[in-house]
């Protein structure tokens, strides 16, 4: 795809489109999936694509994801009409149209066929270019942060197979699983985690997520918490009490509400506990968050405001 004579914009996209698609696909074969947010065969397709990518993962075999609404560009050049398109990529060049492959059994055949006539590099892909994960951490982050945990578990674990190394991969699994309720598996992960790697940012973060998320709530405790701390608004004991639950049933506006309501009240009850909570959530949801940036500007307002 030549970038000579199109305007700056044009030539990200061109770029862009280079890193995350073509440079992986001169060793591997790439799964180019065209879609939108707004696309319901989009969704109803790319869980069986992240499936089989996942399992094809050490044959070589990767996904990529081109949002039509964002790469208007890219789409016009691959003459997009309707979505999802899909495209097998190798060596920078589409080698079979995989759009009416909409089940799992379709596409492998299919890819099959494709691996056993391509010299696409099989094994390992822990030694890959970073550029080859960074779309899919981007897209796991994406529909953790939409609410689709399963989903974003399936994706991260796709990224620790192909990179196993990755400790970003590795954590975005690990809050994936927490938020989908696997606490059990969680713990285990993290117990098999090298002492070194526990103590990563990344992971610190997954840990502390998941000491927040151990005491999750059934639905009629939550609310007998919620009128409690209702009912006794200075008993910080109480709205401790909910805080937390609160925030292990992912309620975490109450949550931060509740907390920055204890801290403008009483902010030295037991040695600060509620500006200490509060933190720890922060750091479960990741400094970085823009949740989070909005928290930490309504404390600061109380601290110093």
């Amino acid at each position: 795809m030549a970038s000579m004579g199109l305007n700056i914009e044009e030539q990200k996209a061109v770029e862009r489109f280079r890193d995350n698609i073509v440079e992986p696909s001169k060793t591997k074969l790439v799964i180019l999936d065209f879609w939108a947010e707004w696309c319901g065969p989009c969704k109803a397709l790319t869980p069986v694509l992240e499936k089989v990518a996942a399992e094809y993962a050490d044959k070589g075999v990767i996904l990529a994801k081109v949002n039509v609404d964002e790469e208007q560009f890219i789409a016009s050049q691959f003459q997009v009409r309707s979505i999802p398109t899909v495209y097998a990529m190798f060596q920078g060049q589409p080698v079979a149209d995989l759009t009416q492959a909409r089940t799992e059994s379709q596409l492998k055949q299919i890819l099959d066929q494709l691996l056993s006539q391509l010299p696409v590099q099989s094994g390992a892909a822990g030694d890959e270019p970073a550029q080859d994960v960074a779309p899919l951490l981007a897209m796991g982050e994406e529909v953790l942060a939409g609410g689709d945990a399963e989903r974003a578990a399936g994706i991260f674990a796709q990224i620790v197979q192909m990179t196993p190394d990755n400790i970003e991969a590795q954590a975005g699994l690990l809050r994936s699983m927490i938020e989908a309720g696997h606490i059990e598996d969680a713990e285990a992960a993290i117990a098999g985690l090298p002492e070194d790697v526990r103590k990563d940012p990344a992971i610190v973060r997954a840990v502390a997520a998941l000491e927040l998320a151990k005491n999750k709530p059934d639905d009629s405790e939550l609310e007998n918490l919620r009128k409690a701390a209702a009912e006794r608004p200075a008993d910080m004991e109480a709205q401790m009490a909910f805080a937390e639950a609160a925030f292990a049933a992912g309620s975490r506006d109450e949550a931060a509400d509740t907390l920055l309501s204890m801290i403008r009240t009483e902010p030295q009850w037991q040695e600060g506990a509620a500006k200490a909570k509060l933190l720890q959530i922060f750091e479960a949801v990741g400094l970085e968050d823009p949740w989070v940036a909005a928290q930490r500007r309504k404390l600061s307002l109380i601290l110093f405001g």
